[in-house]
């Protein structure tokens, strides 16, 4: 996604700052190697981290706030663990990003993904971002990017305090934090195993992954702030602007097979190396498509079309609360338990 449509979608979601500052809501219900295990290859040996290295007792933690010095700016972060034990194996990662103007907090709230990462045994951190509105650079150049300076800092900080499986480490994100979570997956795949960006996949220029990196993306084809077949809601724009209410961009069926999401995701696809003209459709439930693709063991593409879904977090009752905003949220699937399910597919392994 272009350095114009970004800034084209902080505008927009200035409409869900007044309706994300008011409570979190909750959900309804070392070394590294290269490359990724292919799920029947079953789970290689872990990498621990430092953290590990005489590693005691470490108490659960539920949403600790820490902050780090990055190239002079002081920059913070949640984050959530299950408790663990001396001599416990060392622990899976998830970044979550938030998206614009929303925010760590807020964000940790709409995914409850700590609460299931305490649940199920990984650890999850929750980075926020700069600026105001809160935001990401998505550019690709680490050299320019300080947030991907960041994202590196706050591995390599989590990674010397706490055990983790530095092989099993993975990135999701909403909107613009799923672009982010996009970004990371181009420059950081020696890093993180595998991605799952939530209502707004980009495939950023450039984009040259170390490797080829499993995505899983959601998209709503009623989506009104990131069109589905692309583009950005001009009526939510209007209102953002403070201006009159503009018209919807278009009130054309989606393209399930058009431009937008649908191509984003299909060019994902070749660059994994995909055959993108295999193509299958699975009918997950009345709302729900799981689209697939003939894709190398260890990068596949996965794409869940949420047929009326709107710009929202699956199963988050967050995302139901502010429907007026972002559009209806779908409770066919849930959005954590589907990016954790693909995650635990995968793991950085040696050449």
């Amino acid at each position: 996604m272009g350095r114009s449509r970004c800034a084209a979608a902080a505008a927009v979601a200035l409409a869900l700052v007044a309706a994300c500052a008011g409570d979190g809501g909750d959900r309804g219900d070392g070394g590294r190697d290269e490359g990724a295990a292919p799920p029947e290859a079953g789970p290689p040996a872990a990498v621990p981290s430092a953290g590990c290295d005489g590693a005691g007792a470490q108490p659960r933690a539920d949403l600790v706030e820490a902050s780090l010095d990055i190239r002079g700016v002081a920059r913070r972060y949640l984050l959530s663990a299950p408790a663990t034990g001396e001599g416990d194996a060392p622990l899976p990662l998830v970044l979550d990003f938030h998206g614009l103007a929303e925010g760590a907090d807020v964000h940790a709230g709409m995914t409850q993904l700590g609460p299931l990462g305490v649940e199920e045994g990984f650890v999850t951190v929750f980075p926020h971002g700069t600026g105001n509105p809160v935001l990401w650079d998505v550019g690709t150049d680490p050299a320019a990017n300080a947030d991907l300076a960041y994202v590196g800092a706050l591995l390599d900080r989590v990674e010397s305090e706490r055990c983790v499986d530095t092989s099993r480490v993975y990135a999701t994100g909403l909107s613009y934090g799923a672009m982010m979570a996009s970004t990371v997956a181009c420059t950081m795949a020696d890093r993180v195993a595998a991605v799952a960006p939530i209502a707004g996949l980009a495939l950023p220029e450039p984009c040259e992954p170390a490797r080829p990196v499993p995505v899983l993306t959601v998209h709503g084809t009623a989506d009104p702030i990131l069109l589905f077949n692309g583009g950005i809601g001009t009526g939510v724009l209007g209102a953002a602007l403070g201006g009159a209410e503009a018209a919807p961009t278009t009130t054309a069926p989606p393209d399930l097979d058009g431009a937008g999401y649908p191509d984003t995701v299909r060019r994902w696809a070749e660059l994994d190396g995909c055959e993108v003209s295999s193509a299958t459709d699975e009918r997950v439930s009345d709302e729900v498509i799981r689209r697939t693709f003939d894709c190398p063991e260890d990068a596949p593409v996965e794409f869940l079309i949420v047929e009326g879904g709107g710009h929202s977090w699956p199963s988050s009752e967050f995302s139901r609360s502010i429907e007026s905003v972002v559009g209806p949220t779908t409770t066919d699937i849930d959005a954590s338990a589907e990016a954790w399910r693909f995650f635990q597919r995968f793991a950085l392994v040696s050449p």
